[in-house]
């Protein structure tokens, strides 16, 4: 089975990223399930209903997300409603929304998505740790389990994924939009990499207006964000895991350029 994991779309320029190479990346790898981490897809910060629906329509199958989640009111509902929209599950237990899910791939394997917010420079959440072991066991039915870990360390996002090797088929980091050369099969077979990357504009620091943030570091004071728009990129992992063993065979790294 081969699962397509997306990183970080970022506003405007990521959503027409996705919609100009998300096909053509399915026919290249025979993608079965494709997963996107969605936190920054509305202009930048959060996810409104309309961009979910519109992710949905290129083709996005399950989305995850982070500590950005909650930058847009009218998510808040939706995140009740719509079971294919995942919030971090170390999150307090009355707020809105789901961490992880059971959902079926276009070919019936069952996969369970685990999405985790780290605490390293983070929040002060539930262990994401103990808070994985917990939802492993939940997810009992799963032939196929994938994590998002959204976390700014990445020697947290490795610990996660040594301690969870052979429990869950990959370990995905998210949160910090620079795609790492780090990707590989842990020797229980776990695949890891420490950052899938951003889909956004490479024209500016992590998909925003590179003056804003030069301006921030200079001066210290408080600067308005802004997406950047131009040279988009498509950031991803492919994994191929054998769905009648959960573990994860090959992982591959994506950058896809856009025009």
């Amino acid at each position: 089975m081969n699962i397509l994991f997306i990183g970080d779309i970022v506003g405007r320029p990521g959503r027409f990223a996705l919609n100009e190479r998300l096909d053509r990346l399915v026919d290249r790898y025979n993608i079965d399930l494709t997963i996107a981490n969605c936190e920054n897809a509305a202009a930048g910060f959060g996810l409104t209903v309309d961009v979910a629906e519109e992710l949905f329509g290129y083709g996005v199958h399950v989305m995850t997300s982070g500590n950005h989640i909650w930058d847009k009111r009218d998510i808040v509902d939706f995140l009740d409603a719509e079971e294919r929209v995942l919030r971090p599950a170390n999150y307090p237990g009355e707020v809105p929304g789901r961490g992880a899910g059971l959902f079926d791939s276009n070919t019936g394997i069952k996969v369970g998505i685990i999405n985790l917010e780290g605490r390293v420079f983070m929040n002060d959440l539930d262990c994401p740790f103990l808070v994985a072991d917990r939802l492993v066991d939940e997810l009992s039915d799963a032939d196929i389990i994938l994590v998002d870990m959204h976390a700014e360390a990445t020697s947290e996002k490795m610990a996660l994924g040594w301690y969870l090797d052979g429990r869950v088929s990959a370990v995905i980091g998210t949160h910090t939009h620079v795609q790492t050369a780090d990707e590989r099969i842990l020797p229980e077979g776990t695949a890891f990499i420490s950052d899938v990357g951003m889909t956004g504009s490479r024209d500016g620091v992590i998909g925003m207006r590179r003056e804003a943030i030069i301006e921030k570091f200079l001066t210290q004071r408080p600067v308005r964000f802004e997406v950047a728009k131009k040279d988009p990129a498509l950031c991803a992992v492919v994994i191929d895991i054998d769905e009648a063993t959960g573990k994860a065979r090959r992982i591959e790294r994506v950058m896809e350029l856009v025009n």
